[in-house]
This record gives structure tokens, C-alpha cells and sequence, in this order.
């Protein structure tokens, strides 16, 4: 990283920046123990006097250039002086204890507005189906209907939610219900840059369908048994699209109402956000594929189905709540008593 052109605060500090930058750069890519004794002395004092210039040049309006470059350098500074330096093992266990909770809690506005529309296509592909059965074969496919129409037979369909043997139709459902709920987690973060307008209209389109299998099951008298058989894994797999879609908002948002920053620093800092919580939903999926490949086909009792799938739902309420909200605090109330 380059200072910007020369500003008189800069002529006043440029060597002590310049020095801080370069200390901080050989202790991020060699380690602390590369750094002398004067350096790692040095270090703190050079932290203060960065900080320092960033509270005069916020406080006389500078310049935004020199007010980013400030922001980083002292930003580096922080987490090699205050933060602490762990092994990969430490790190990957702090992400799951504090940062993937926190970036969800962050996102909880986007996370309302995600269910919101996911309960709301849900509800209208219901009530389609219910006004006329016809609406049925337009949204839900064929790869995921598979003979589960209106002219099926109640056996047939109790069949496909039965856990005592799995027929090769009911695999390749399951197959085609897993990869296909992947696969619109993904494009609802991927195409939030469009305003969030596509990540609203999937997720609308993924409740639908839903709501027409909920109608057809219900319809031929199994409507508790099929709710049991999609709770069971569901209340995870719906979970995971509705914070990929808040991670997709919260980029489009970012586009549309960049605030008091730039655009593009604003999308880059709503990226970083959605991409930690994203991380979390791949591990969300695949838990979700354990969930509908495992316990869906052992367990047949449809109490256990419920019981299991709203106590999983429960869990996640209260890991997203609450893991890592004092830890979250320490931090925040640490960096405000260094910008102080």
C-alpha cells in the first residue's frame, strides 16, 4: 500500500507511517520473531502516533484518500498490537464460537426480509394451487415432482414419506431436493449484486413450490406426515437459503445505499459480511444433507420428525443469538477506547 499525494500531515509523519508500514508488513508475511527489539519497541509508539493523525484529519475533514490509508494502517496496527495470533486450528474454532454468529446477527434486518419473502412464496404457492390444481405442474419441476401429482394415490404418496425402505424414486427425489436447494443458496448470494431484486424473486419461487407440495400431500390426507418430513431437515436447509439470500441483500443494499462512503467501499465492506456468513451456510447444507440422507430415512415416527427438526431450529436460534456476544462486546468496547 502507497500513501496518497502529499498532504502537510503527511510531510509531518510520512517517515513514522512509513516505518509502522513496513514493520507491520514483514510481521504479516515472516512473523513477529523476524522483528528487532527496537521494532517490536517501536511498534506501539508508531500504532499511537497513526492514530492520532487519523483523529486530526477526521476531526479537520481531510481528505478521504488520506483518511482510508490512515484507517487501514491503523487498522493492521490494532489487531498485530491488541489482537491475538493463534494457530489454524484456534482460528477455524473462533469463526464457528464468534465470527459466523456475529456476521448473521449483523445481517438480521436482510434475514427478517429473506423469511419474510420465503414464508410469503410459500403462502402464494399454496393458495395457487388451492384456487386451481393446474398451477401445480407449472411451479413445481417435473425432476422434483416425479409422479407426486394429483392423479398419485394416497398409498403412493405415504410410500415416499415412508423411513422403512427407500425406493430408488425416493433417492433420486431426495438427490434432486438437495442439490437443488444448494444450488439456490448459492444464486441468491451470487446475484444480490442486482439490487437483491433476483435473491427476493427466488426465494418467492422456492417457497412456492413448497407451498404446492404442501397443498398436494394435503389434499390426499398426509398433510402432518409431509410437514414431519420436511422439518426434519428443512427447518436447516430453509434456514441456510434464508441467510443466503440476507447475505445477497445485504450486497444489494450496500449498491443501492452506499451511505456515507463510496460505493464500492461500501459494497467491499458488506462483502466481507456476507462472505463469513456464507462460509456458515455450506456447513448448514451439509449438515442438512446429513439430516435427509440419514436420520429422514431411520426415523418414521412423525412426532420424532417434528421433535427433531423444531429442536434443530431451536439450536440455531440460539447459537445465532447468542455465540460469542461477549466476546463481540470485549472487542467492540476495546476499539472504541483505542479510537478514543
Amino acid at each position: 500500500m502507497t500513501a496518497p499525494v502529499a498532504h502537510p500531515l503527511r510531510v509531518a509523519h510520512e517517515a513514522d507511517w512509513q516505518r509502522l508500514e513496513s514493520i507491520l508488513t514483514i510481521a504479516e508475511r515472516r512473523g513477529a520473531r523476524r522483528l528487532s527489539d527496537d521494532d517490536l519497541l517501536a511498534l506501539p509508539i508508531l500504532y499511537r502516533t497513526a492514530l492520532s493523525a487519523l483523529s486530526v484529519a477526521r476531526e479537520t475533514s481531510l481528505d478521504a484518500e488520506l483518511i482510508a490509508y490512515l484507517e487501514v494502517l491503523c487498522a493492521r496496527a490494532y489487531l498485530f498490537v491488541y489482537g491475538v495470533r493463534s494457530s489454524p486450528v484456534k482460528r477455524i474454532a473462533s469463526f464457528f464460537r464468534r465470527d459466523w454468529p456475529a456476521a448473521v446477527r449483523s445481517l438480521w434486518r436482510e434475514l427478517l426480509a429473506a423469511t419474510l419473502f420465503l414464508l410469503l412464496g410459500i403462502a402464494a404457492g399454496a393458495l395457487l394451487v388451492m384456487a386451481d390444481s393446474e398451477w401445480y405442474a407449472m411451479l413445481v419441476p417435473t425432476e422434483m415432482s416425479s409422479g407426486r401429482d394429483f392423479s398419485a394415490t394416497p398409498a403412493s404418496l405415504a410410500e415416499t414419506l415412508d423411513a422403512s425402505g427407500e425406493s430408488e424414486g425416493l433417492a433420486v427425489f431426495s438427490t434432486f431436493l438437495f442439490t437443488h436447494n444448494s444450488q439456490m443458496a448459492i444464486t441468491c448470494f451470487a446475484l444480490g449484486f442486482a439490487f437483491g431484486i433476483p435473491t427476493l424473486l427466488l426465494l418467492v419461487y422456492n417457497g412456492s413450490m413448497l407451498g404446492a407440495m404442501a397443498v398436494l400431500f394435503a389434499s390426499k390426507g398426509l398433510g402432518l406426515q409431509f410437514m414431519g418430513w420436511i422439518l426434519i431437515h428443512g427447518t436447516t436447509e430453509l434456514l441456510a437459503i434464508a441467510v443466503a439470500g440476507a447475505a445477497g441483500l445485504r450486497i444489494g443494499l450496500a449498491v443501492l445505499f452506499p451511505g456515507e462512503q463510496d460505493r464500492v467501499t461500501s459494497v467491499k465492506a458488506a462483502g466481507r459480511t456476507a462472505s463469513r456468513a456464507m462460509i456458515g451456510v455450506v456447513l448448514m447444507l451439509f449438515l442438512a444433507g446429513l439430516l435427509e440422507g440419514v436420520a429422514r430415512q431411520t426415523i418414521g415416527h412423525v412426532g420424532w420428525r417434528y421433535g427433531i427438526g423444531l429442536g434443530v431450529l431451536l439450536l440455531w436460534t440460539v447459537y445465532f443469538g447468542w455465540a460469542g456476544r461477549e466476546a463481540e462486546g470485549r472487542e467492540r468496547e476495546g476499539r472504541d477506547q483505542h479510537a478514543r
